[in-house]
């Protein structure tokens, strides 16, 4: 199997999109696989101080207020308990925001990576689809009326954030994309060339030892 010729680069786009979630020969996934965890992860602590931080200042804030008339030990153990009121908003609402932000941004990437991939190119009109699903399924539980919305806050979501991505691609001069099937082209190239180089070294040795096998027939032949 390690002689045989390279795999065709993919044709279509179902083979581009399942290619998405493969590892490569050095158990590596793409890096646009790549990218969207780490979007995941950090959409995730976005989400999470974005929530907790506001919700610990004032949880902290009405601790406090609430707590005039109670008695404590020392000013030590009223700050702390300040603190644990706060750390328990920041934990409870920090978490309420963080899995929605983390799985918006997940929904968002994975389609939009998915759009890129099938259709070969990266476009705006990709992060706009990608915007629309993702904010429709985010609000379809409220009914037609929470549909629309959310396909109009996710397409006024996506085309700016797409269009920020298409800029930054265009100062790195080409997309992950573009860069993908550059990469993939020259390996194949690379991979081609060695199997040929392989294929002519076994086809000399086949002829040089047919030669070897045919050689002492001849003698025979030339005693009788």
């Amino acid at each position: 199997a390690g002689f045989g010729r390279p795999a065709p680069l993919p044709q279509t786009g179902w083979e581009r999109l399942s290619e998405l979630w493969r590892r490569d020969e050095r158990q590596q996934y793409p890096e646009e696989t790549v990218n969207i965890a780490k979007a995941a992860f950090t959409a995730g602590v976005v989400g999470w101080l974005y929530g907790g931080l506001p919700a610990f200042v004032s949880a902290r804030k009405a601790f406090i207020e609430r707590s005039h008339g109670e008695l404590f030990q020392n000013r030590a153990d009223a700050v702390q308990s300040a603190h644990r009121a706060g750390l328990r908003s920041f934990i409870r609402y920090g978490w309420r925001w963080s899995w929605r932000v983390t799985a918006f941004a997940t929904i968002f990437n994975v389609v939009s990576t998915g759009l890129s991939a099938y259709r070969d190119k990266t476009t705006i009109s990709n992060f706009a689809a990608a915007g629309a699903l993702t904010g429709a399924l985010f609000r379809m539980h409220l009914g037609l009326q929470g549909l629309a919305g959310g396909i109009v806050f996710g397409t006024a979501f996506g085309i700016p954030a797409g269009g920020l991505l298409m800029a930054m691609y265009g100062l790195a001069g080409e997309t992950l994309q573009d860069k993908r099937n550059r990469e993939r082209r020259e390996l194949y190239e690379q991979k081609l060339a060695e199997w040929q180089s392989r294929l002519g070294v076994t086809e000399v040795l086949s002829q040089t030892e047919n030669n070897a096998q045919g050689r002492p027939e001849t003698e025979r032949a030339r005693e009788l």
